[in-house]
């Protein structure tokens, strides 16, 4: 009679449930048939019939319309959180429920409630091992969250959800408009893995839902790089084999991910981008970078980064992380329209803006380096101890400063003569024209260079240096070096530089003079004495003093030698 039931039971199920959605395959041929025909690894060492782990036609437990026959856990379950979560998450209800009577590993498998007797499974096991890719336990923090309202009122509160009436059909939300583990898992049909309701390539299902901003466009969901078989393969946990067709499984698992909150594949952050940007798959080996003298420090912290954190605020954890400076939903190869411009790989992070305020997107590139150097300054040395010491750059490049590169606005000075063309004193340049890395072949950016402070190239600031084209290198990209040596520029500079050996640091602040400092009289030309250097004069006096286009005088002594100001010479190309 047992195996006379057995083929009946779907047809039983119909007739209670009424016409089900038609699938596209077959639980026999599926893990969740733990009868003896099952393919799985655990299966019963007796029970022949299929549908008995779950349902039954008679003696059910009162869950309409399941026919449902195991019992619910009484466990407490933790569930996922997040600072960018606007659902109301509570203990896991309905569809979720039942499937966790399994896969939360506290009641036994062949524990069902039309049988007076626990069925037996083959090696003795009863709960379902917590070692198996399946098994979730009761700390459902690292587990897409479950059993809430998904409306078009959290789809408006969150931003880049997609309106629950726009779902494709395969993503049901239950009676209550609840998602449950069923919107993306269909327990009777491993037609798509993972008893998916539809493929997850090029990550249809997750996007489904989460419209991201700027991900079709994106690096991520469009790249056809795969992995070369070197260091530890990127996507363990899928069959696909580009950037593009793992889509959102990049970084993310929805279910058993290392780093709990936004699901995160790897506990450190970096370790999400460094799996693949180790050269392995993408071309740019960011991860050598990161292993030079001087880097952002992206292994120094974990777990402090958050999308939410207000830099404007001044309260932000001492941090950086890969995601402060790029969005990995929007990140893409087009290049910038031209300084201080973000380009594509900076696309969709937010900054603070020359006035010191958040933005959600910075269109600047040195907005997203204000984060950090501004006013919620990670940094609290200085390299050179100057007259007038500043940390915060934005004060450093405010254009209403009396002397600055120009990074937030064309300089204040018309004749720079050493300029290297196509520059002109109505250029601008970004923070990454100095600050990058050292390798011109390798990935650009200020991820890693063997030059101080992430330079990418030389600058001696050491007092009595020899000047080189390599000593200076940095200065000379932009600045012609016979243009500085010459007459073309301050005719003064060979001697200081080549005869006295003093250091363009000596006289120059690269960034520039806040005007809550220093004045255009004393400060014009990046001019911020070096006091390791340049210290005061006979007269008692450490100053320079602007006298009108290309003229000045020095009130100071260095290298044992005095300037008492009784000299007037021509200058121009000592700053902007």
């Amino acid at each position: 009679m047992k195996n006379a039931f057995k083929p009946l039971l779907p047809l039983l199920l119909v007739v209670c449930l009424g016409a089900p959605p038609v699938y596209g395959g077959s639980i026999f041929t599926t893990r969740h048939n733990l009868s003896t025909s099952g393919p799985g690894e655990i299966k019963a060492s007796g029970e022949d019939r299929v549908c008995i782990f779950c349902h039954t036609p008679h003696r059910a437990v009162k869950r309409i319309p399941y026919l449902w026959n195991r019992s619910d856990s009484t466990a407490r379950y933790t569930p996922y959180q997040s600072s960018t979560l606007f659902a109301a998450v509570g203990q896991p209800t309905g569809a979720s429920k039942m499937c966790l009577s399994c896969h939360d590993g506290t009641i036994a498998l062949g524990a069902v409630v039309s049988e007076p007797r626990e069925i037996a499974f083959i090696g003795g096991i009863r709960f379902l091992p917590a070692d198996r890719p399946s098994y979730l336990g009761t700390d459902l923090t690292n587990d897409h969250p479950v059993s809430f309202v998904y409306d078009t009122s959290l789809a408006q509160r969150r931003g880049e959800l997609a309106d629950p009436g726009q779902l494709p059909s395969q993503i049901r939300l239950d009676a209550g408009q609840q998602l449950q583990c069923t919107a993306c898992h269909d327990p009777h049909d491993d037609t798509y893995g993972k008893f998916l309701v539809m493929s997850n390539k090029y990550s249809d299902l997750c996007t489904s839902c989460h419209e991201r901003i700027g991900w079709a466009a994106s690096s991520h969901a469009t790249s056809s790089a795969g992995w070369n078989g070197q260091g530890p393969d990127p996507w363990p946990n899928t069959d696909y084999a580009t950037v593009a067709e793992n889509g959102c499984q990049n970084c993310h698992r929805s279910h058993g991910g290392d780093s709990p909150q936004w699901l995160l594949k790897h506990r450190f952050e970096e370790d999400n981008c460094l799996v693949c940007h180790n050269g392995n798959v993408s071309s740019r080996n960011i991860e050598a970078e990161l292993l030079k003298a001087y880097v952002h420090p992206v292994q120094e912290s974990v777990g402090v980064h958050d999308p939410t954190e207000d830099y404007q605020l001044g309260s932000v954890p001492k941090h950086v992380e890969c995601t402060d400076c790029h969005n990995a939903h929007r990140i893409g190869d087009d290049a910038s329209t031209g300084a201080p411009a973000v380009s594509g790989a900076n696309r969709g992070v937010s900054g603070i803006d020359i006035a010191g305020q958040q933005v959600a997107q910075s269109q600047n590139l040195y907005q997203i380096c204000f984060k950090c150097h501004a006013d919620n300054n990670v940094v609290t040395s200085f390299d050179i101890t100057r007259q007038i010491d500043q940390l915060n750059t934005r004060l450093e490049f405010d254009p209403g400063n009396p002397s600055f590169h120009p990074v937030a606005a064309p300089g204040v000075n018309p004749d720079v003569p050493s300029l290297i063309s196509p520059l002109t004193t109505n250029s601008m340049i970004y923070c990454t024209d100095c600050h990058n890395s050292d390798d011109p072949a390798g990935p650009q950016g200020p991820h890693g260079s063997n030059f101080k402070p992430l330079l990418s190239d030389n600058y001696d600031t050491t007092d009595y240096a020899n000047e080189s084209a390599f000593n200076y290198a940095l200065c000379y990209k932009c600045h012609s070096r016979d243009s500085i040596l010459g007459d073309e520029s301050f005719s003064e500079h060979r001697r200081h530089i080549v005869k006295e050996r003093a250091p363009c640091s000596a006289c120059h602040d690269a960034h520039g003079i806040s005007q809550t400092q220093g004045n255009a009289t004393n400060n014009s030309h990046l001019i911020n004495f070096d006091l390791t250097i340049v210290s005061r004069g006979p007269m008692g006096r450490l100053e320079f003093v602007d006298t009108g286009r290309f003229s000045g005088q020095c009130f100071l002594s260095c290298h044992r030698k005095g300037h008492g100001g009784n000299s007037t010479y021509p200058r121009g190309g000592g700053g902007m």
